[in-house]
């Protein structure tokens, strides 16, 4: 049976995610066919594109688009809160359509969390919460994966003096396990392997330079081992990602934001790709933000977005075979 299209949600209008939507719809074509959730307005001048209410009911002669209609015009670079709603909505409505089975996964463009906040009282950190909530509360984790690396932050969007208080064990096992479960079902990674990064410098020296790779880590790792999975750690995190290291590993599970989003964002910073793993449903996203600096002027990259688009539509696949 073949695939049913993706969905794209629009992202702020005021950063790039219209430009590179219709970037990447123009570089793929007919191979990897997607939605857009938006309002026509924010488009670049002089695109063509069709209404449909479905996403099977795109032609593929002009760029497709799902209409949501949103408050403002949107000024390349300058957000605008009253445009928060239509944000919201345009992620809301791809859920819904790809819970329903129209869509075979959904890619986000970036978002404003301050505009979201100011505009609509949006009370998540990001993306990836907002989506297990939508989801029912679903227990995800956040993977930045690239053809060089998959990397998991075990904590995401805190300040790194909160994250010695939340490492606990409970989290840590449930995302090497979520981090496991995804690797074999989305990937067609058969047997796993797990790089475990420690919290410390040179992973705590046997407790001289702090004391969470012994009270927190390295027993959840023993935990997991003993039920066969194949686990490494905790590693000093200096020494995990150089390319003789990244061989003996299928992901790299990190302890904090900086830890994960360093190497991936150093090893290709163009082309990775944003997955919540977890979710009943597919989503990815480029790995990049709104560059306000750069909206509306033609410049921005759709490389990371196109990278996401592939990589939803060969997930979708492996989740249907």
């Amino acid at each position: 049976m073949a695939l049913a299209p993706l969905v794209m949600s629009c992202g702020d209008p005021s950063g790039v995610g219209p430009e590179i939507a219709v970037k990447a719809w123009r570089a793929m074509g007919p191979s990897c066919p997607f939605v857009w959730l938006g309002d026509p307005r924010h488009l670049p001048d002089g695109t063509e594109f069709e209404l449909v209410s479905l996403p099977d009911q795109m032609t593929g002669h002009k760029f497709p688009v799902l209409q949501v209609d949103f408050a403002a015009d949107a000024g390349p670079g300058q957000p605008d809160p009253a445009n928060a709603a239509g944000v919201i909505d345009a992620i809301r409505q791809g859920v819904a359509l790809v819970q329903s089975g129209a869509a075979c996964g959904l890619v986000t463009c970036p978002i404003n969390k301050a505009a979201l906040k100011a505009g609509a009282g949006f009370a998540f950190p990001g993306h990836t919460e907002f989506l297990a909530d939508l989801a029912g509360g679903a227990d995800v984790v956040m993977m930045l994966a690239c053809d060089g690396l998959r990397v998991v932050p075990v904590t995401i969007h805190i300040p790194l003096s909160d994250v010695p208080a939340q490492l606990t064990q409970d989290l840590l096992e449930r995302s090497l396990r979520i981090t496991h479960a995804g690797l074999m079902r989305d990937f067609g990674v058969a047997t796993p392997r797990l790089a475990v990064a420690g919290l410390n410098p040179h992973a705590g020296e046997s407790g001289t330079m702090g004391q969470e790779e012994i009270t927190v880590i390295a027993p959840v790792l023993q935990r997991l081992r003993a039920e066969g999975m194949v686990i490494s750690g905790p590693l000093s995190g200096d020494t995990m990602f150089h390319a003789g290291a990244r061989a003996q590993y299928d992901a790299a599970v990190a302890m904090y934001h900086d830890q994960a989003l360093i190497p991936i964002k150093t090893i290709d910073f163009a082309g990775g790709v944003n997955v919540t793993l977890g979710l009943p449903f597919i989503r990815t996203s480029p790995d990049h933000g709104t560059a306000y600096d750069i909206a509306g002027q033609g410049k921005a990259d759709s490389t990371s977005l196109i990278a996401a688009l592939k990589l939803a539509r060969s997930m979708a696949a492996r989740r249907a075979a």
